[in-house]
């Protein structure tokens, strides 16, 4: 009886946490969410980020002391290069 409970107790704790909202596409945040989102993936000194006819945003950040060109999509994957 007491395994039932215990199973039960994961489970609804399981389904709450699948219904978790994922964070809004990068596209509809603006800058500061793109911001948010770069140094969440460890990004720091985030600045000139625009975002393109296309959706994709671009700036400059830095990442383990290397500053880097970034290009964000509309739903949030990130290119370093």
């Amino acid at each position: 009886m007491k395994t039932l409970a215990v199973l039960l107790v994961l489970l609804v704790a399981g389904a709450a946490a699948a219904q978790t909202p994922s964070p809004p596409p990068a596209s509809t945040t603006g800058s500061a969410g793109v911001k948010q989102h770069l140094q969440s993936l460890h990004y720091g000194n985030v600045h000139n980020l625009r975002r393109g006819p296309d959706g994709q945003w671009t700036g400059k950040a830095t990442q383990n002391g290397v500053q880097k060109n970034v290009t964000v999509s509309p739903n949030g994957t990130v290119r370093a290069r």
